[in-house]
């Protein structure tokens, strides 16, 4: 006697499964095509990609996070590199092509052992092994930036900035926007530096060498406040009230998030006092910080102690804005950099570019054949021949390890030279991190040997009215 075996179902109709060397080698090829798109904008002269979303917005970046978010990945590999170069940007702020580009060549390279039936694991093995000497290479050959000359520390640092704007559209006032952005990093606190409490301001207009530094904090001030309902007359006995306190604190600069009314206004400019409504929160995170007092919600208890002190506030006209900027504080730990040039996409990819040169100093303060794509890579986009710059750079090491260590591409001379010399420096946690997290991309991408994709709420929908007809 004999039954026919139940066929058993694990998953809902209409879910797509794939498993295999051949999907191993298709999530393979979907990082390469995304790398081969990608890898173009690494370097000193890198191209630049011109992106449009749905939307019909245009942006015209080089920066590798900016691209990847951009592009609106949908391959769940894929989206791996997504997030390694967005953790990258996070992390440290530059390196972010640089991530993706050597996750992209890792898994390259793995190609060849696949398609021999190495298994995954045995590859994933020697690639952690090989990221850990890596990593310890770095530390051994990394300078310790325990230079004590305030002169010297500066220029350190103004190197570290160059060189993330090296690849960038403000690479020809790189001088000007490295000291900005050491100025910048430098007034925050040195214990707690938050980045966020640098302002970057974009105004349209003028040219890029109008850009400058205001040492504190500079925020945009409300136009024409909107008409609000009027003010019944059991309401205005509390307005008064709250307004009375503010007052009687002594306060000669009132500050809000949200709109001030009419009433309020007029309140305060009888009494000589200013104020603006509608400042960006960061403008009054920053205020908060550098003045030590806490931004209030409410006047319940408001004395004269909570009140921050600036020797100075001016208004001043910035191309079409009028700008307040507030200096003269006891406290140094915030700046606003005002950043001034022609088209909307040029100075949004300006303030991209100074992010990267912020995080970099910042992190300066704060502490295989795969990796040959980087220079190759970089001789490319440079117009160079590629071969022979990595013949001289692999001659160079081979024979003088110790004597060129720091061999490196030179871009103004089509050849090789001394990085440290010429000023080409970074973080040593930047190459660290981006060591850790292309290693650990690739590996993820190799783990997977199976994906299954759930069918989306259209497909549900289509098989559900297949089954009714």
């Amino acid at each position: 006697m004999s039954y026919f075996t139940p066929t058993i179902v694990l998953l809902k109709e209409g879910t797509d499964s794939s498993q295999g060397k051949g999907h191993l080698l298709s999530n393979i090829d979907a990082c390469t095509e995304i790398v081969n798109t990608l890898k173009s904008t690494l370097g000193p002269r890198g191209m630049d990609k011109l992106i449009t979303n749905d939307r019909g917005k245009s942006t015209v970046t080089n920066d590798g996070a900016t691209v990847m978010r951009l592009l609106d990945v949908v391959h769940p590999a894929v989206q791996t590199l997504v997030d390694i170069a967005m953790s990258q940007d996070s992390e440290v702020g530059d390196g972010t092509t640089s991530v993706v580009v050597l996750a992209g060549e890792i898994l390259e390279q793995s190609r060849s052992f696949i398609k021999e039936n190495v298994h995954p694991q045995t590859l994933i093995k020697a690639f952690r092994k090989a990221c850990f000497k890596c990593r310890e290479r770095i530390k051994e050959i990394a300078i310790e930036s325990n230079v004590k000359d305030e002169k010297q520390w500066n220029s350190m640092l103004k190197k570290c900035a160059s060189t993330a704007m090296n690849s960038k559209l403000i690479a020809g006032h790189k001088d000007a926007f490295s000291d900005m952005v050491v100025q910048a990093v430098r007034s925050l606190d040195p214990e707690f530096p938050e980045v966020d409490l640098i302002g970057i301001k974009k105004v349209g207009g003028g040219a890029m060498e109008e850009s400058f530094l205001v040492n504190e904090n500079a925020e945009i001030r409300i136009k024409d406040p909107k008409e609000y309902q009027k003010i019944v007359e059991a309401e205005w006995e509390l307005i008064y009230e709250k307004l009375e306190k503010i007052v009687d604190s002594g306060a000669n600069i009132v500050l809000s998030g949200l709109p001030i009314g009419d009433l309020a206004t007029q309140y305060f400019a009888d009494r000589d006092i200013f104020c603006a409504g509608r400042v960006e929160e960061g403008d009054m995170k920053r205020l908060s910080v550098i003045t030590g007092k806490q931004i209030q919600s409410t006047t319940n208890g408001f004395t004269s102690e909570m009140v921050g002190e600036c020797e100075l506030m001016e208004e001043k006209q910035i191309g079409s804005e009028r700008y307040n900027i507030f200096t003269g504080f006891e406290k140094q730990g915030s700046t606003t950099i005002i950043l001034r040039g022609g088209a909307e996409q040029f100075l949004a990819e300006s303030e991209r570019s100074l992010h990267d040169a912020i995080m970099v100093v910042h992190r300066a303060m704060m502490n295989s054949k795969a990796l040959e794509i980087i220079p190759r890579q970089i001789s490319q986009n440079a117009g160079f021949d590629s071969v022979d710059i990595m013949n001289k750079l692999r001659k160079g090491h081979f024979e003088k390890p110790k004597e060129n260590i720091w061999m490196g591409v030179d871009i103004e001379n089509e050849g090789v030279c001394d990085t440290m010399k010429s000023f080409v420096w970074e973080p040593s946690l930047m190459k660290l991190n981006m060591l850790s997290a292309s290693t650990d991309a690739a590996c993820l991408v190799l783990s997977v040997d199976e994906t299954v994709k759930s069918p989306s709420l259209q497909d549900n929908n289509k098989i559900s009215m297949e089954g009714r007809k």
